[in-house]
């Protein structure tokens, strides 16, 4: 690889390290062809991939700061889901897409786990950062089944008091739409089908979702494959009491992952 700099040249070696003289500190400088590893735009690989961490331990991401943030990539699935290489608007290895049958109806396919460490208890907000690719409008391939089965509580939370909670589990209200078995069909809204933070559930009634964890502990966060299109690139949780979403979402500081 070559680095093209105003009376200078640099070369980059095959340890990635940089060489040469520069001979005017007050340049612009033009980088062509950067490529440490490999170039590549819309290339897929299979959807097998996630943190390695041995055929006897499972990752696990760690609260800090009453916050989490986890790459939607980083996670073990199902053939049906894709990891697309396009990193024009995405972070990490890329994103997530659901590329298998339309699941409106049944949750529980292409399932892929996230085993997340809370360290201060208390109400968290979620929300992923997703996008449309398949069809036209902000209703086409917009939504994925999610699920917190050992949560204290998981919910949807309107602004004006209106409160949601998954079928199955006994409580009500439920959502308008698809729920089943504890799981919320948690979509996206817009015709910005481009990436964007945004999660809700009940139809045309949308309510953020929110996740109560009472104890310090370990607690497993479940989604599946609902409409082929979907792409995902991460997630985040946080307590909107230290919180505001936008500040939220600035924050860039992914959470620790530990081997167990």
């Amino acid at each position: 690889m070559i680095l093209w700099v105003k009376k200078a040249l640099f070369t980059v070696n095959n340890n990635n390290t940089m060489f040469g003289k520069l001979n005017n500190l007050s340049v612009w400088m033009l980088i062509g062809a950067i490529c440490f590893t490999s170039c590549g735009d819309d290339d897929s690989d299979d959807a097998t991939l996630g943190i390695d961490c041995g055929e006897t331990s499972n990752p696990l991401f760690e609260e800090e700061n009453s916050f989490v943030l986890v790459e939607f990539e980083d996670a073990e699935f199902e053939s049906e889901w894709s990891l697309i290489n396009n990193l024009s608007n995405s972070t990490g290895r890329g994103y997530m897409l659901w590329e298998g049958e339309n699941f409106f109806g049944n949750p529980g396919n292409g399932l892929a786990t996230y085993r997340i460490k809370i360290n201060t208890p208390g109400t968290y907000r979620f929300i992923w950062r997703s996008a449309v690719k398949e069809g036209v409008n902000g209703t086409d391939a917009n939504d994925t089944w999610l699920r917190f089965a050992d949560a204290d509580d998981f919910y949807g939370d309107k602004s004006d008091g209106s409160i949601v909670y998954p079928k199955g589990t006994g409580k009500t209200p439920n959502p308008e739409g698809a729920s089943s078995d504890g799981w919320f069909k948690v979509y996206r809204s817009g015709n910005d089908l481009d990436f964007k933070w945004q999660a809700r559930t009940s139809d045309n009634d949308a309510h953020p979702i929110f996740v109560q964890f009472d104890d310090a502990g370990t607690y497993t966060m479940e989604i599946s494959g609902r409409s082929k299109g979907h792409a995902i690139d991460k997630f985040l949780l946080f307590k909107p009491d230290v919180y505001t979403e936008n500040e939220a979402i600035e924050l860039t500081d992914f959470s620790g992952i530990t081997c167990e």
